[in-house]
């Protein structure tokens, strides 16, 4: 591994982490070095999951956050992990460009990604770039997500608060709570509250959350991206959220969780990997087709191969 590359990241510089990051979503040889390196140095950021569906306006409420926190002298990054194309492999939807404010801003780092066939929301280098920005130095790491429904449920495995979106007229919001994205959700954001309808929308959102038992640091802010309206309020419902997480030890909870999801995914990664020689054999070699016993015949051959 470059050292030089390490030791630019660490002080944070801008091109150094836009390569690093570029090593994890590549899967370079030279990543697991780099993850291991940079470790001792994470754990610091605050890492802030943004979800939502297409069009309630995630991408300018985070251009008045970031305007918020760089008022403050606060470094922050945005990964805006957006829907693969299919013809480039690249990001689609590219939302750096509603965030153009910060272009000059070297305390800002926009990163768009692709989510490359990754089915949970996010980018499967995902964690590992939160990790070289949080070693980096960032204060603030923003993940906004593609906002595509339930399988937005994996934002859980990374973010400490997790923030959803609404807006009205933006469907049925009984549909969202059924879906479990309303149940991962720390704080709700209902943009756009200059429209018609807000008032019905927070009062159906509260009904769910009291029906639900949902916890009082839970809460609800009013937000009007286009003008930054109520951007304070969410900004200091997030801080509230971040003090509750570390007071309550909570924090270290989601994270332990978090680390046992993804050794878990790393895991099955790996063994996968191992037998898929094994799997293609047999699955040649077999004319039966019950899953379960060509899994077991596969397992115990794998076993067996070890042993000897």
């Amino acid at each position: 591994m470059d050292q030089q590359l390490i030791d630019a990241l660490l002080q944070g510089q801008e091109r150094a982490v836009g390569k690093a990051i570029s090593i994890v979503e590549n899967r370079a040889l030279a990543q697991r070095d780099l993850m291991k390196q940079i470790h001792p140095y994470t754990g610091k950021a605050q890492v802030i999951g943004i979800t939502g569906s297409p069009g309630a306006g995630k991408s300018s409420l985070v251009n008045h956050l970031l305007k918020h926190w760089r008022r403050k002298k606060e470094k922050v990054a945005v990964l805006a992990v957006d829907p693969t194309s299919p013809f480039s492999g690249g990001a689609l939807l590219g939302d750096r460009i509603r965030m153009h404010d910060h272009d000059a801003d070297k305390g800002v780092f926009i990163r768009s990604m692709g989510t490359r066939g990754s089915l949970g929301g996010l980018s499967e280098a995902c964690q590992d770039s939160v990790r070289l920005l949080d070693a980096a130095g960032y204060d603030r790491i923003i993940i906004e997500t593609v906002g595509v429904g339930q399988s937005e449920l994996d934002i859980m495995k990374t973010a400490d608060t997790v923030a959803l979106v609404l807006y009205p007229s933006g469907g049925d919001i009984i549909q969202a709570f059924k879906a479990g994205i309303m149940e991962i959700a720390d704080i709700f954001i209902i943009n756009k509250a200059d429209l018609p309808g807000v008032t019905q929308l927070r009062a159906e959102l509260e009904d769910l959350l009291h029906i639900s038992a949902a916890p009082e640091h839970r809460k609800v802010v009013e937000t009007v991206s286009t003008t930054g309206e109520g951007t304070e309020d969410a900004v200091e419902a997030l801080h509230t959220h971040h003090q509750y997480l570390e007071s309550s030890g909570e924090k270290q909870q989601r994270r332990r969780r978090q680390l046992d999801s993804e050794v878990k995914r790393r895991l099955t990664e790996k063994f996968h990997a191992a037998v898929a020689p094994l799997l293609e054999e047999t699955l040649q070699q077999m004319e039966n087709d019950d899953p379960y016993e060509l899994a077991e015949i596969i397992y115990e051959t794998y076993r067996k191969n070890e042993r000897e």
